[in-house]
């Protein structure tokens, strides 16, 4: 059967992807409907869920509050809107009108559904469009409005895509919220009735939530039961609505934008929604994660095969205190220790020696560094390792030279104060100058000193998000600017294929599936304690890869809790992920320096495991006992099990870890002890790993298959 099939003797398209099957009808007003989401169905039994809409519940009832593909405002419909539009003449509702359809593959594995539709009365096109994977059970959606008129259309909120779900007795809501370094911790809790809003109003994808979802009808564990999700491929503000009604059933919307903005719609022009990508999976949270993190790294990043090198950042180690020849006796110790990449943060540019001056002036500061960047970057090559620089294109000091040329550069309302938040204003990327100010540098910049990555940061949130010199340029602001910082981003790229590029936000302030799309791996938080990192991991690799999670060993006692932590326990703890290094190596001892070069060694023996491997979580951190995580490779040939305890109550038991993805028929040997373990035991029966007595204990286990 063909991934997408059509019914016409009663007009049900039916989506299916390798496990689950996704259908929707045109109903008789001529509205895009919802059917089915969930396990596989035939064309003919999904024709059986298309009935004809139930009458109203009593004469206060519209339309159900979900249900359709894009909930219009229009009509007796009363739940939260999709899609609202204003017309010239001021009208607000849209009443659907199919005008045809059109299905192709984009690209080899992938086949893509087009549903058109057009107003009954005004000149507005709305497409609807749903792609699937012959490799995954993600289904993408988004939208695509056009103004075929010759008066100018508002877009009041214009989402991705709207999904139901099935009538359950609960429903479940599993999200991640936080701040600034205390980024992604995971929530599961009751949805309530009503409708339930995630957001961001600050610009970028941000701290305090990130753009996806998931839903289960309260019985979901790691391993067992239903659970649908999303996640919205975009970099800038945002909103995603749960709703939960009175009938027993759920659904949300999600999009660009937040309350208070529009979109305008020249007469010509035509606007396309970022991705609202939707999963359904039957293995729990656990089958989420995993089929998540298979999607990102096959549809998602542009380098997901490479295997990312362990780094060294100097900022931890320096701050701002930054100069050749402290940079040149850090990079020594960091390729001694292993590192093969090393990243020179904060502080190099302009008169950038503190916050509040200098930023956006892109220059190698001549006191610091009077031969320029060269003589470092040649340096660091030799010693076999890559270079890599830290860069903040989007932000300015108003001390600084760039402000003083263009202080129309920033985001400004007339007459209101420019408030500045660390010493700095946000440069408005939706002007094209601007933007191509910021690719001119940087292009020059990575082909004059032959850098081969660029930490991105961007660490302050949007305010006074004018744009006065432009039409509507409020309205106009915040989507220009998430569109022109992408197109910077792969021009740069174009322009330099060795480059590789990491995404920061302050840590964690800007994580999605759009950014990611154009960068090798994100910044988790500023937070590298180890402890909190543990919890921090866990939220985001509900959906995002341990690839594109970096991840540091610092120094203790930790500059922003305090706390001091075993080396081995941070070790640890980064190797779950991308692993840096990022403590001041000039006051390690060379016990520490010995110590940290073996666990370098050892982490290089199992990376392939960690950034390609298929994730487990055998135990969460739920408490003080142990919490685990454990990577297999996709033949089951080995795996890694990373486990962390933080204090140890006497007289708690010892949880016993079932491990999962092995070869069923095979027995595996530990790497370090060599005792030989039957899979059938370690999945079965699990496996206690012994750990250091004592508080912050943890170990690694890399198990390979006996031949």
């Amino acid at each position: 059967m063909s991934v997408i099939s059509f019914a016409p003797e009663t007009g049900v398209w039916l989506l299916r992807t390798p496990h689950t099957s996704y259908a929707l009808r045109i109903d008789e007003t001529g509205a895009p409907c919802h059917l089915a989401w969930g396990p596989r169905l035939t064309l003919e039994e999904a024709a059986e869920l298309a009935t004809a809409s139930p009458p109203p519940l009593s004469s206060f009832e519209g339309r159900p509050p979900v249900g359709e593909e894009l909930p219009v405002d229009g009509g007796a419909r009363y739940g939260t809107p999709s899609l609202q539009v204003r017309f010239a003449d001021g009208t607000r509702a849209f009443e659907w009108e199919a005008a045809g359809h059109r299905v192709h593959e984009p690209a080899p594995g992938s086949t893509e559904l087009a549903l058109e539709f057009r107003d009954r009365h005004y000149p507005l096109q709305v497409t609807l469009h749903y792609r699937v994977h012959d490799d995954s059970d993600v289904i993408e959606r988004w939208s695509v409005l056009r103004n075929t008129g010759e008066d100018p259309v508002t877009l009041l909120r214009a989402d991705s895509a709207a999904w139901t779900l099935p009538a359950r007795d609960d429903y479940r809501l599993s999200h991640v919220t936080g701040q600034w370094a205390a980024e992604t911790r995971l929530h599961r809790d009751r949805l309530p009735f009503g409708e339930t809003v995630l957001t961001s109003r600050r610009g970028i994808t941000s701290h305090y939530a990130n753009p996806w979802v998931m839903l289960d009808a309260g019985d979901a564990d790691e391993d067992h039961g239903q659970v649908w999700s999303a996640a919205l491929a975009w970099s800038g503000s945002w909103r995603v609505t749960v709703q939960r009604t009175p009938d027993g059933r759920a659904g949300f919307t999600g999009g660009a934008g937040r309350d208070g903005m529009t979109q305008p719609l020249e007469p010509g022009a035509e606007f396309t929604t970022p991705r609202l990508a939707g999963l359904y999976t039957q293995g729990g949270f656990g089958a989420t994660s995993r089929a998540w993190h298979a999607y990102v790294l096959a549809h998602v990043l542009p380098h997901p095969d490479e295997t990312r090198p362990v780094l060294y950042n100097s900022w931890e180690a320096t701050g701002f205190d930054v100069d050749e020849a402290g940079q040149l006796a850090l990079a020594a110790r960091a390729a001694a220790l292993g590192a093969e990449l090393y990243v020179m943060d904060d502080g190099w540019s302009g008169a950038h020696r503190r916050e509040g001056s200098g930023l956006g002036d892109w220059t190698p500061s001549p006191t610091r560094f009077p031969d320029g960047l060269a003589p470092l970057v040649r340096e660091v090559h030799r010693l076999g390792m890559r270079f890599g620089l830290w860069v903040e294109p989007e932000s300015v000091s108003p001390d600084s030279d760039l402000y003083r040329r263009h202080p129309e550069w920033v985001l400004h309302f007339p007459h209101r104060t420019r408030t500045e938040l660390r010493g700095q204003l946000v440069l408005n990327f939706a002007r094209p100058d601007v933007a191509d100010w910021a690719y001119g540098w940087l292009t020059r910049l990575v082909a004059d000193h032959g850098i081969d990555f660029l930490k991105w940061d961007m660490n302050r949130p949007f305010s006074e998000a004018g744009w006065p010199d432009q039409a509507d340029g409020a309205d106009h602001l915040e989507t220009a600017y998430v569109h022109n910082l992408y197109g910077v981003i792969d021009r740069l790229r174009a322009d330099h294929p060795g480059l590789r590029i990491e995404a920061c936000s302050g840590g964690g302030g800007r994580v999605d599936p759009g950014i990611l799309a154009r960068t090798d791996q994100a910044w988790t938080s500023d937070n590298t304690d180890a402890a909190d990192r543990v919890f921090i991991q866990h939220g985001y690799g509900q959906i995002y890869p341990s690839r594109t999670m970096a991840a540091w060993v610092t120094d203790v006692p930790n500059q922003l809790t305090g706390r001091s932590v075993p080396l081995r326990f941070r070790f640890h703890v980064a190797m779950a992920g991308v692993l840096g290094l990022g403590g001041d190596l000039s006051r390690w001892t060379d016990a520490e320096l010995a110590e940290g070069a073996d666990l370098v060694a050892q982490y290089k023996r199992v990376r392939h495991l960690v950034q390609h491997g298929i994730l487990h979580r055998p135990r969460g951190p739920v408490d003080d006992g142990p919490a685990a995580v454990q990577y297999t490779a996709a033949d089951g040939s080995e795996a890694l099990l990373l486990v962390w305890r933080r204090s140890p109550r006497h007289g708690s038991p010892r949880p016993v870890l079932r491990l999962r993805g092995l070869d069923p028929a095979a027995r595996y040997r530990d790497a370090r002890t060599g005792t030989v373990h039957s899979a059938t035991v370690l999945g079965e029966y699990g496996l206690r790993p012994e750990l250091p007595p004592g508080d912050w204990a943890s170990t690694a286990v890399h198990l390979v298959r006996v031949p």
